[in-house]
């Protein structure tokens, strides 16, 4: 029997104390095989157009325990590769009772690492801490990775990947230099993680990830005129497919547990058997990614998992919407209930990962909810046309610009910080990336638990100068008060609680890290450096660092000064 090929991964994904979730695409069909110790596990490929896949559960495992592994395509080695460099990929199951420690950020794109990729796109934040990590660097590993959107631009694409669509389509006809189908968005999940140094980062550290609109389109949902725009582009009804059949495929899936995945109808079949035809996911995953996007409550991307007496809840913020007039929501009734139920207290930390920033810098606040407004017909139709000319031309899309769903997640946030939804936490923490500046947020409040807004983005795609500028003037200053006014011209209420900035704005890729530590919550930011032009390997730097103490420890402090 021939090996095929390994074309991606292995991937770790969900892990938990005793199972662990290893995510491959092989070149064709094949019998995978983990082995780790003196057991292994296996798993039979599925076929998506063309592609090939498994993801290996194993599980049986000791509670923290460290072990390293390998991957055969039929009975052949094909991981870790011979030569590589770097250390031997394992598997690290969660310890009872460990404090979590969590890496995120959002935005990277997919770019060579030379002179020329950075001088254009920055220093790749993930690769130099994969290289810093590799290096066996005194900083421990996290227990996870949160990917917060945007893992791929499917409509900005690189130079590579603009080579691989004119060697199979006419690139001035539409979509033009942007994804078109499955086979461009596997060539494109190929370019994001094929790199040697984060191939082998995303071998051995499990990963979770949401999508942005970028793993789509740029503005995805943000309106109801913008869906109607863009599903008269002849192109879209392959796109909007292709993009969420592949992002099940390629992200996902990954992010299940092994009770999870065993309720899913798409896994049932991809599972398959050991023998006997290969299962293809094809037809189903069209149609399938067809009903997602035409009814947003047909499946569910957000998913929970809790990490000893930490709560990490991830948001899905773009696909679940209700975009009707007058009932606009960032999350539908059905997704709202569900994170309704999930907003609990109870746990020392209560970590909300959701893609776009929940708490903008204030003046940014007030811009958006004003937007809403007009568009919404605050200053006759006139200004309605205007409104939404504004927010699709600068993104004025976020949580802001849903005020129904904001205030309502504001109440929940409040509630637990308040201990109205059991033993309030010591933090109730917004984890966010999109808007390519970094910075951490707190609500002002004098009791109960802190609600902190921490934003990581880019982690390889900095903002222009110009905009950096704009950025900055937004988050300080009278941004504020003139928004505030603004946003009272058109009716809008004021925020059920205020917020101010306490670290940052920062502009460079950067990847976060945040840790569970006894005195509260511990969060930095780190970036690539280019030393003597010495472009393919970078050393880590820290940027900024904050620890969020709880109300309770911050007085204890006080008093003893």
């Amino acid at each position: 029997m021939t090996t095929p090929a390994l074309v991606l991964g292995p991937l770790m994904r969900y892990v938990d104390e005793t199972s662990a979730s290893i995510w491959v695409e092989t070149r064709g069909d094949a019998r995978v095989t983990v082995r780790a110790g003196a057991r292994e596990w296996e798993a039979r490929t599925f076929a998506v157009h063309g592609h090939h896949y498994a993801l290996v559960a194993v599980d049986g495992l000791e509670p923290g325990s460290v072990t390293p592994y390998t991957v055969t395509l039929n009975g052949g080695q094909v991981w870790p590769e011979a030569g590589a460099g770097f250390p031997p990929p394992v598997i690290a199951t969660l310890k009872p009772g460990k404090p979590l420690r969590l890496a995120y950020g959002s935005c990277r794109t997919s770019v060579p690492h030379d002179a020329s990729g950075n001088r254009s796109h920055g220093v790749d934040s993930l690769r130099t801490y994969a290289l810093a990590m590799a290096s066996g660097g005194a900083e421990p590993w996290p227990d996870l990775v949160a990917f917060l959107g945007d893992q791929v631009y499917a409509d900005s694409t690189s130079k590579q990947m603009q080579e691989f669509i004119k060697a199979r389509r006419d690139i001035k006809a539409p979509p033009g230099e942007e994804l078109k189908d499955y086979e461009e968005y596997a060539h494109l999940y190929c370019l994001a993680w094929s790199d040697p140094a984060n191939r082998w980062l995303l071998s051995t550290l499990p990963s979770a990830m949401i999508f942005d609109d970028h793993d789509i389109r740029d503005d995805w949902n943000a309106s109801q005129s913008w869906r109607k725009a863009i599903k008269d582009k002849p192109w879209w009804h392959g796109r909007i497919m292709a993009g969420l059949a592949s992002y099940w495929v390629y992200q996902h899936l990954g992010n299940l547990s092994p009770r999870e995945r065993a309720v899913d109808p798409l896994w049932q079949k991809a599972a398959g058997h050991l023998d006997g035809d290969e299962p293809d996911l094809s037809a189903e995953l069209d149609s399938f990614a067809l009903r997602a996007d035409r009814e947003p409550e047909a499946y569910r991307w957000s998913y929970c998992r809790d990490f000893g007496d930490t709560r990490l809840i991830v948001v899905d913020s773009r696909a679940a919407r209700n975009l009707a007039p007058h009932r606009r929501a960032l999350l539908d009734d059905a997704e709202m209930g569900w994170l309704d139920a999930r907003m609990q207290g109870g746990f020392r930390h209560l970590l909300v990962a959701t893609s776009l920033p929940f708490l903008l810098p204030m003046g940014l606040h007030h811009l958006e909810s004003w937007d809403e407004a007009v568009s919404e017909g605050a200053w006759g139709r006139p200004g309605a046309r205007v409104g939404e000319k504004l927010r699709q031309a600068a993104d004025l899309e976020h949580w802001a610009a849903f005020q129904g769903s904001f205030r309502r997640v504001a109440g929940m946030a409040a509630e637990v910080a308040d201990g109205a939804r059991g033993p309030a936490p010591d933090t109730v923490t917004f984890l966010s990336g999109d808007v390519h500046f970094s910075y951490v947020s707190e609500v002002e409040r004098t009791s109960g638990s802190r609600i902190i807004q921490a934003v990581c983005s880019p982690i390889r795609n900095p903002l222009p100068r110009l905009l950096r500028s704009f950025g900055a003037v937004m988050s300080y200053g009278l941004a504020a008060p003139i928004g505030a006014a603004i946003a009272r011209s058109a009716r809008v209420q004021e925020p059920p609680f205020h917020w101010k900035g306490i670290k940052g704005p920062w502009f460079d890729n950067n990847l976060a890290c945040l840790e569970v530590v006894p005195e509260g919550l511990k969060l930095w930011w780190q970036k690539g450096e280019v030393d003597g032009g010495d472009h393919l390997h970078p050393r880590l730097k820290r940027v900024a660092d904050i620890t969020i103490a709880s109300r309770t420890t911050a007085e204890a402090v006080r008093e003893a000064r």
